[in-house]
This record gives C-alpha cells, sequence and structure tokens, in this order.
C-alpha cells in the first residue's frame, strides 16, 4: 500500500476501551484509530502486527478491494511517531467483521460512541473539559487539582497554536521547544522529570502536585506571552522566547522554593498513593 499524504489539521490522543489504550488521530474531520491497537485488543495476539499483515491479504487485497486505512503518524511506545495503518470508524467496522471475537460487539459499540462524542465536543468544547473533569475526578483527583489540569491543557494549547503560527509545525521541534522551557523551569527535561519521578508510559502532567503544576503553566504562559510581544518566527525565535519564558518560571520557582523551605520538584507520583495522602504528607 502506498502511503498518504500527512494530515493537515489533527490532534492526538489516546482512548481506553476495557482497560487497553487505544491510539487514535483526528484527520481531515473525523477520528482515525491505530488498526492494531484494535486489532490486539480484540484479538489478544501477541503479533498483531503479523494478525494484521495476514487480513490484509485475505480479507482486501486477495478480494481487490481498494485500502480503507491511511497511514499516519503515531507515537509508539519509544515516544516516537511512526507511519501507521488507521481506520475511520466507517473502515474499522469493516475490519472488525473480519476478527472473530468476542469482544467485537462491545467493541463496536464502544467505537460508535467515542466517535459520536468528539463530533459533539467540537460543536460544544465546554463537553471536553465535562468529560475529562469527570475521568480524573473517578481517578480519585480532588477538584482543585482537577481545574489547575485543565488550565494548564488551555495554557499549552494556546502555546501550541502561537508555535503553528510561526511555522514551527514538526512534532520534533515541540518537543524540543518543550524541553527548553521544562529544563529553564525545573532544571529537567520532560525525560529526566519522569525518570525522576519513575515514571515510564504516563503522562508527566498527570503525576505532578499543584506547584509543579503552577510553574508549568507559568513557563508557558510567560513563553507565549514572549513570542507574542516579540513576534517570534521560525524555530530559532521560538526557542529564545521559550528559554526566556522558562527561565521566567525558574527564577520563581527557586524564589519559592527558599520561602518555603522545600524543593518544588518532588519525585512523588498518583500512581500508588492517593492524591489525597499525599497533600497530607506535604503538608
Amino acid at each position: 500500500m502506498t502511503k498518504q499524504k500527512k494530515p493537515k489539521l489533527h490532534e492526538k490522543s489516546l482512548v481506553v476501551f476495557q482497560g487497553m489504550k487505544i491510539r487514535r488521530i483526528w484527520y481531515e474531520g473525523e477520528w482515525y484509530f491505530s488498526v492494531v491497537d484494535a486489532i490486539q485488543i480484540l484479538t489478544e495476539s501477541p503479533t498483531p502486527r503479523q494478525y494484521w499483515g495476514k487480513i490484509k491479504i485475505r480479507e482486501f487485497k486477495a478480494l481487490e478491494l481498494s485500502p480503507i486505512w491511511v497511514q499516519l503518524k503515531l507515537k509508539a511506545s519509544d515516544e516516537k511517531y511512526y507511519n501507521t495503518d488507521c481506520a475511520n470508524t466507517k473502515s474499522m467496522f469493516r475490519i472488525i467483521q473480519s476478527i472473530p471475537s468476542k469482544k467485537a460487539e462491545p467493541f463496536k459499540q464502544w467505537l460508535a460512541k467515542v466517535g459520536y462524542e468528539r463530533i459533539e465536543e467540537i460543536q460544544n468544547p465546554e463537553l471536553a473539559q465535562k468529560r475529562m473533569k469527570e475521568l480524573y475526578k473517578s481517578k480519585g483527583y480532588s477538584d482543585d487539582w482537577i481545574e489547575k489540569r485543565v488550565r494548564g491543557i488551555i495554557v499549552r494549547d494556546e502555546l501550541t497554536d502561537e508555535w503553528k503560527k510561526r511555522n514551527v509545525k514538526e512534532n520534533r521541534d515541540y518537543a524540543i521547544l518543550t524541553a527548553e522551557i521544562s529544563k529553564e523551569t525545573f532544571g529537567m527535561t520532560p525525560s529526566e522529570y519522569k525518570k525522576f519521578k519513575g515514571l515510564k508510559k504516563e503522562n508527566l502532567r498527570d503525576h505532578m502536585n499543584d506547584l509543579e503544576l503552577i510553574f508549568s503553566m507559568l513557563g508557558e504562559r510567560v513563553s507565549t506571552e514572549i513570542t507574542r510581544s516579540k513576534n517570534a518566527q521560525c524555530f530559532e525565535e521560538c526557542e529564545d522566547a521559550a528559554k526566556q519564558g522558562g527561565s521566567v518560571a525558574g527564577k520563581a520557582r527557586k524564589d519559592a522554593e527558599k520561602r518555603i523551605g522545600k524543593p518544588i520538584s518532588t519525585n512523588e507520583n498518583y500512581k500508588q498513593v492517593s492524591e489525597e495522602r499525599k497533600k497530607k504528607r506535604l503538608k
């Protein structure tokens, strides 16, 4: 199959079916899901890519049908992006029909639901925030923490929107700029911070305490303002603005640490200890 063009407009995300994660990407006005991820869940095969290869030969190429999937870049377990076979909701239903699995019907219902929810969220963005808050609350996070986390996502989106306007569009460049802000703010890149907290694939900010989230927001918000005020263009100028924004947050962090008498950054995470217990321990 020939490689498809890169998505013009997209946002990446993970969704969960019965405790298993499925990668998806917003592409040309609808969700496209990782076919291999879905097959792994439906078949529990230790080699889902090989399983998918056999289905392609048996069900599609043998029938001389045009591919009903496209190749889009998704993040893999090594944090890098690779071309991955993806299918929209309609095509996923066709693929599921080719897989004998007792999970097929509940998976179809789930697939229809997550696809429809995204359409609702586009028409009413407040629904996305509401669902996000409900998800975090079900995991045991406090209302105060959730509000900061949601606000942090908005601040982050504003910054990446500025980068896009200034011809910074590659995922690799985003990662470099984010690392610069984090390094200036906390003295650690995101990957170093994750190691510090004992994390692997988890989202770093989901394991930050209130102050860590606040200083993350400060670094990114100031970076946004500097980018705008200096009308930064291209990667190099945005990188300079990112370093300056992170530096402002870093100086504020160090001053706060002197005044409260303890580090802002902590190696605690939310994997095993509930947030409420951690708050009591940090007081």
